[in-house]
C-alpha cells in the first residue's frame, strides 16, 4: 500500500563531524541544491568561513546530542539514506532517491555510528579513487538527487 505523501523533500546532516569546515561547505550546498533542512548530531555547529551564504540562518537547523534522539525525530513518511562504504551499500550511480528522505553522513575518520547503519533504510556509496571528504561526499549526493532520476513514495508499514 502506497501512502498519500506526494511532497519532496530532503534534509542532510553529519554524525559527530570532525570540523566545522566541512558543515560550513555542506550547509552551503545544501542550501544550493535545495535541501529542505540541515543538521548536527552529536557535535555542534560552529559558525566558520566556508559557510559563506550562512545558510544556517536561511534554512532550518537542528542539532541532535545522539543519534537515537535524531531518529525519533525523523519527519513522517521519509527515509532514511546513511552515506556509507559498505558491502550493504548500494552504487549512487543506480539508487533512486525516495521523494522524501534524510541523508545521513558520517566523519571522516569514523563513519556512520553502527546503529546510523542499522537503522538506515538505505545505504549508498559511489565510486572513488580516493577516499572524499564528507561535505563533498554530501554534495555528490544532492547533485545525484538532482538529476533526472525516477524517484519513489516509501510503502506504508
Amino acid at each position: 500500500m502506497i501512502n498519500n505523501f506526494e511532497n519532496e523533500f530532503f534534509g542532510i546532516g553529519i554524525q559527530n563531524g570532525k570540523t566545522p569546515e566541512n558543515l560550513g561547505v555542506l550547509w552551503r550546498t545544501a542550501q544550493n541544491m535545495g535541501a529542505s533542512y540541515i543538521f548536527t548530531i552529536g557535535n555542534r555547529y560552529a559558525k566558520q568561513a566556508c559557510d559563506t551564504h550562512n545558510a544556517v540562518k536561511s534554512m532550518p537547523y537542528f542539532h541532535y546530542n545522539t543519534f537515537e534522539d535524531f531518529y525519533s525525530h525523523l519527519p513522517k513518511g521519509a527515509m532514511l539514506v546513511g552515506v556509507e562504504l559498505t558491502g550493504e551499500a548500494v552504487p549512487l550511480e543506480t539508487f533512486h532517491h525516495p521523494k522524501r528522505c534524510v541523508y545521513l553522513l558520517g566523519a571522516e575518520d569514523h563513519g556512520l555510528s553502527k546503529l546510523a547503519i542499522e537503522k538506515s533504510h538505505f545505504l549508498v556509496k559511489f565510486s572513488s579513487e580516493l577516499s572524499v571528504n564528507v561535505a563533498v561526499a554530501g554534495s555528490i549526493v544532492m547533485y545525484d538527487r538532482g538529476i533526472d532520476k525516477p524517484r519513489f513514495i516509501r510503502a506504508s508499514s
